[in-house]
């Protein structure tokens, strides 16, 4: 199957399921069976569209429905994303998760924010600017940054060692 869009682009789609069943079937059993494997100490999710955000774009329903159950599940500690062209750090309402946004590479200053989305926020930015993660074994520093360097936010995480009884 081809399909030509208004500017003349043709994608062949042949062999490619669709996003419904991609989502149902492989996406989602993909991750669970990855958390049910990991030992890692700390749970990072890494996707381009946000999950909770009050940028431009706002929350992802779709990913609202059918991700985050599966990220509160397995205790992920942060979900990451680009996408929205801002900074910022919001923290779940029912569980641990961090949600960090740093897509601030270009098209900031748009002053588009989507108030109703804003519970839990800690830091919001729509200039330009980047973001750092730091970890060791029992502690991560997450940094934004303006386009000049200067740290607008900071926030730290410490994880106490599990002791097992022998």
């Amino acid at each position: 199957m081809y399909f030509c869009n208004a500017e003349g682009h043709t994608y062949d789609w042949r062999g490619i399921i669709s996003r419904k069943a991609y989502r149902a079937n492989i996406l989602k059993q993909d991750l669970e069976s990855a958390f049910k494997e990991s030992m890692a100490k700390w749970k990072i999710v890494v996707g381009h569209h946000a999950i909770r955000s009050i940028g431009h774009h706002g929350d992802t329903q779709e990913l609202i429905r059918h991700i985050l159950p599966l990220l509160k599940t397995y205790d992920v500690d942060f979900y990451m994303n680009g996408h929205d062209h801002c900074l910022e750090h919001i923290s779940d309402r029912e569980s641990p998760i961090q949600f960090l946004t740093s897509g601030a590479g270009s098209k900031a200053w748009r002053g588009d924010i989507k108030e109703e989305n804003g519970d839990g926020l800690n830091f919001f930015y729509d200039g330009q600017g980047f973001m750092s993660v730091k970890l060791t074994q029992f502690e991560a520093e997450i940094k934004f940054y303006d386009v000049h360097g200067k740290v607008l936010h900071r926030w730290n995480k410490i994880k106490q060692p599990r002791h097992s009884s022998v």
